[in-house]
């Protein structure tokens, strides 16, 4: 009969800390030394042209590409080609799509291929046409670099797996509608929340009718008193008006406050930013446009305020830009006044919308919602972006735990970065708004840049494993997205560093990996462990009991918590046990023995997960199947074991 024998580890588990490459930077905010690490400095394209010319053409330089093209002289074509694109403007990323591509493709060729996936990006969130095959391709060299999240609804079943296990907090991930308090039986929305968190404020359709004879948007503020937020009050006039005021920003101060105001007879355009002041009465005043630097004639809203207050960022859907509507931004000059607008570029901008942003108040992060970017869930999503040495990263969508199949926007993260707030409906009325407030997920913390990356091997073939690999934090109950193992056997997490977690990785081919990470630093993870093979039973060489005993001995307890623990995270699983001993002594004691011991190892792993009786199902052989001739010691000694053996549902 072919047995496997299995030792009590299953897997092999290697952890190499690397160098982290980001920089360390110390910030003063509010009397207090802020210590931020900086993610890695990605590649960087720069166009200098953006905010000073519209288009970029120069004829004698696309035919001296052409005819080298045509003759196939591709290194000469590459250096005048990237020289070409270096000059773009804004218009040329939607009407000249093609040259990026073709760039793409030519440094790609010389073995540029970081480069030359960072123009394929440009190209799928600029293109204006059908581009299927860039978009095919580019998801094939992103084939093991690219997340693959698991579906919300099989998470959360993960999630009740974890609430099994003692040493893992349940996560805390639930929405929380802020109450009435907040809301009210009309639309609240556009939260914004102050650098100290004291102050929250929103807007709201909650008051009479404005203009027109259509609902008034108004600004309205909560403070918090002993963690609980305070019954909201409206800013009263001269903030609100017979016009529409909201998505507002307040100064650490609190005496600097920037809105929006729509339809005002001061205006630029549909909606403008304005700023007011604090006064000693303790009322607002000073109300300013902010003129036309900042407002064009279309929609300008949505400030928000850098951590230092020097740059102010906002939505516009003015002409010139690359979508629906882009983020701009515009900082203090040398006098104290704003400059002109400048567009945020290619990479945060799309040829679709990007809106609501937020600056977090710490550190340099700026998230903000858009439907153009990469790896989109649904309509609108939230993303985040690092500013590292001067240069705006690569958007990342902060997960399904936040996105979903609709659309998310109107929101903001408090200083401490423990909530996330932001607008949503029950039923997807967007009427109806009211204001929610969840823990922060992992994928969303302005902190989650120190990377754990790994890979799962067969121990035998060395070829990648598939499975599901999930992370615990095993302090904050922070929770953080499950994700599939990629093609390659590859997985990566960006967590906080100095911090535990719990690394899980699940799948009916192995048994269930768990391994502890105190993490410090950028960590690799490669793992090796052995695929279970269902044809035939399992022995463990550290299942061995005493001499005519059937008590379960603490050293069991490590390779039964693995078999319990798969059983529990595979529920339509089942398990025989089977109890043999040697030819030894009276054949029926030694009968019993064996059920004795089968049926101990059942109660145990039943006790252990808490699982109904019937999964399991317990025999004891006696000496009546031995492996060996008994002519030696080593012969009983194998003879004497208990087979574990997994059944796969039928349709498996």
């Amino acid at each position: 009969m072919k047995q496997l024998y299995l030792i009590a580890i299953f897997c092999c588990l290697f952890i190499l800390p690397f160098p982290g490459k980001g920089q360390i930077n110390k910030q003063k905010q509010s009397g207090l030394t802020v210590q931020k690490k900086a993610p890695s400095p990605e590649l960087h394209l720069d166009f200098p042209n953006l905010n000073k010319l519209a288009y970029f053409r120069d004829d004698k330089k696309l035919a001296a590409i052409r005819k080298l093209e045509k003759k196939k002289q591709y290194d000469k074509v590459l250096p005048i080609l990237e020289a070409y694109v270096g000059q773009f403007g804004i218009e040329n990323f939607y009407k000249d799509t093609y040259l990026l591509w073709r760039l793409g493709q030519l440094l790609e060729k010389q073995g540029s291929s970081e480069k030359a996936k960072a123009l394929y990006r440009l190209v799928l969130k600029h293109h204006r046409t059908d581009v299927r095959e860039v978009a095919s391709y580019y998801d094939s060299l992103e084939e093991n670099t690219k997340d693959y999240y698991v579906p919300l609804d099989y998470y959360y079943e993960l999630v009740e797996y974890r609430k099994s296990i003692a040493t893992f907090k349940p996560p805390k991930g639930v929405y929380l509608n802020m109450g009435k308090p907040i809301n009210s039986t009309y639309a609240d929305y556009g939260p914004t929340i102050r650098g100290e968190d004291d102050t929250f404020i929103f807007t709201s359709k909650r008051n009479t009718l404005g203009l027109n004879g259509r609902a008034n948007e108004d600004l309205f503020y909560s403070r918090q008193h002993n963690g609980f937020w305070e019954e909201a009050k409206s800013f009263g006039k001269p903030i609100n008006s017979i016009y529409n005021e909201g998505s507002a920003t307040l100064s650490r101060n609190g005496k600097t406050l920037y809105f929006a105001r729509c339809e005002s007879p001061d205006g630029m355009g549909n909606c403008d930013l304005y700023v007011a002041t604090l006064q000693e009465n303790g009322l607002w005043g000073d109300i300013e446009n902010l003129g036309k630097n900042v407002n064009s004639s279309g929609w300008d809203s949505q400030p928000t305020l850098s951590a230092k207050e020097d740059t102010l960022y906002f939505a516009s859907d003015r002409l010139g830009g690359f979508g629906l509507s882009d983020i701009y931004y515009t900082y203090k000059d040398k006098k104290g006044g704003w400059a002109p607008a400048k567009n945020m570029g290619p990479v945060v901008n799309t040829r679709e919308s990007e809106v609501s942003p937020f600056f977090h108040p710490l550190y340099q992060v700026l998230y903000f919602s858009s439907r153009g970017q990469l790896y989109n869930f649904g309509d609108f999503d939230i993303y985040k972006t690092y500013n590292v040495q001067g240069h705006w990263q690569e958007p990342r969508n902060i997960g399904p735990l936040v996105n979903g199949m609709g659309s998310e926007y109107y929101f903001a993260i408090d200083a401490s970065s423990k909530n996330l707030y932001y607008a949503r409906s029950e039923a997807n009325d967007i009427q109806n708004l009211d204001l929610y407030s969840f823990p922060l997920p992992m994928e969303a913390h302005p902190l989650a840049i120190t990377k754990v990356e790994g890979t799962l091997t067969d121990s035998v073939t060395l070829q990648p494993l598939s499975g599901i690999v999930s992370v615990v934090d095993l302090e904050n109950g922070i929770e953080i997205s499950s994700k599939y193992i990629r093609p390659d056997g590859s997985f990566d997490f960006e967590l906080i560093d100095n911090t535990r977690y719990m690394l899980v990785i699940q799948s009916p081919d192995f048994f269930t990996i768990e391994r502890e990470l105190a993490l410090k630093n950028d960590t690799t993870v490669n793992i090796m462990t052995r695929v279970i093979d269902y044809s035939i039973p399992m022995v463990f060489s550290n299942i061995e009991f005493d001499q005519n005993q059937s008590n379960i001995k603490p050293d069991m307890h490590a390779v039964l918590n693995q078999v319990a623990l798969f059983l529990l995270d595979h529920p339509y699983f089942r398990l025989e046990i089977a109890g043999h001993t040697d030819a030894a002594g009276n054949p029926e004691f030694n009968l019993s023995l064996s059920q004795d011991r089968a049926d101990a190892i059942r109660s145990y792993i039943e006790k252990k997960i808490n699982i109904p009786q019937g999964r399991i199902d317990a025999m004891g052989y006696g000496s009546s199947k031995p492996l060996r001739e008994e002519k030696t010691q080593e012969d009983r000694q194998v003879n004497r074991r208990v087979e574990f053996r997994l059944i796969k549902p039928e349709d498996m």
